[in-house]
């Protein structure tokens, strides 16, 4: 069914459920196709501009994918010129930084296609970052929204600590689109976040502009700490797990920073780990000029 058919049948449609359905679900259907009418709207939109915008001589569908709405939308009536695990690729590229402050890193190991749910993704962790449960945590948050916004067709990803096999037992990690109606809720004894992850964008005046300083910033409601270092931007909370001081005016050495409350030290490289505490890392992606941090839904109160 196409051209005015498509929409004489949505007519059709939306007066029967105005005869047989209830007034909420009759709104919703309404919403639902107003929505939909504006996400398309919009990707026709971006696709105009964004042809009559390319220089001379570009390659119309690279121009076209390079807009994320817009290959959204070709990803999901299948015309993006990519398949599944190249992009998958290019989204663990963007991971890979995050997780080298936690001395680990992240590979491919396998693509499978089941039948009722959609295609599973392996990957297989390696370093120090599979044995941390707050590096475990955050791992999944970093993993989880650097896949789904460039495979979205991806129904759940099993991550296997390094020297497993396929099928030698369960995944280190499992991340679904969201959790199963059954899931126990996450607690703290399991070093587990109270919710999942909502990522913020960084507005441009709270970044850290020059190599090898900090600023602190409030996001949502969390204090966070920003450095910047060479090479490298890492987000952490603005806590001092020893005295429980802020950190905004602790003293950055190189890759130290230290507490100027009690003198302690944390490498912000590696994850902030300290001698005799851990700073608290909160996942980063820097996406296209952007910097994304992600806060658990409901952030726990520090003291």
């Amino acid at each position: 069914m196409a051209g005015p058919d498509v929409g004489a049948r949505i007519v059709a449609l939306l007066d029967e459920l105005g005869r047989t359905a209830d007034p909420e679900a009759r709104a919703r259907a309404d919403e639902l196709v107003r929505t939909l009418v504006e996400f398309y709207g919009e990707g026709l939109t971006r696709v105009v501009r964004l042809l009559r915008n390319a220089p001379p001589g570009a390659d119309p569908v690279a121009v076209l994918v390079a807009d994320e709405l817009v290959a959204d939308l070709l990803i999901l009536h299948d015309l993006h010129p990519d398949d599944t695990l190249t992009r998958v690729e290019r989204a663990l590229n963007r991971v890979r930084p995050y997780l080298g402050s936690h001395a680990g890193d992240v590979e491919i190991a396998g693509l499978d296609a089941a039948a009722d749910e959609g295609p599973v993704l392996r990957l297989r962790l390696r370093g120090s970052c599979e044995g941390c449960p707050s590096s475990a945590q955050t791992v999944r948050w970093t993993i989880e929204e650097a896949v789904a916004r460039l495979a979205p067709e991806i129904a759940r990803i099993d991550v296997e600590s390094a020297g497993a096999t396929a099928g030698s037992g369960p995944p280190l990690l499992q991340i679904l689109p969201r959790p199963p109606d059954d899931a126990p809720a996450p607690s703290a004894a399991d070093g587990a976040a109270p919710g999942p992850a909502h990522w913020h964008t960084v507005v441009a005046d709270r970044l850290p502009r020059r190599e090898e300083t900090l600023v602190t910033a409030q996001v949502d409601d969390a204090r966070l700490l920003l450095v910047r270092l060479p090479g490298g931007l890492y987000a952490y909370r603005d806590h001092c797990p020893v005295c429980g001081a802020r950190l905004g005016d602790a003293v950055l050495a190189g890759d130290l920073l230290r507490c100027a409350g009690c003198g302690t030290d944390y490498d912000v490289r590696h994850a902030g780990a300290g001698a005799d505490g851990h700073l608290d890392p909160l996942p980063l992606l820097q996406e296209d000029g952007a910097v994304r941090v992600a806060l658990p839904e409901r952030p726990e109160a520090v003291p």
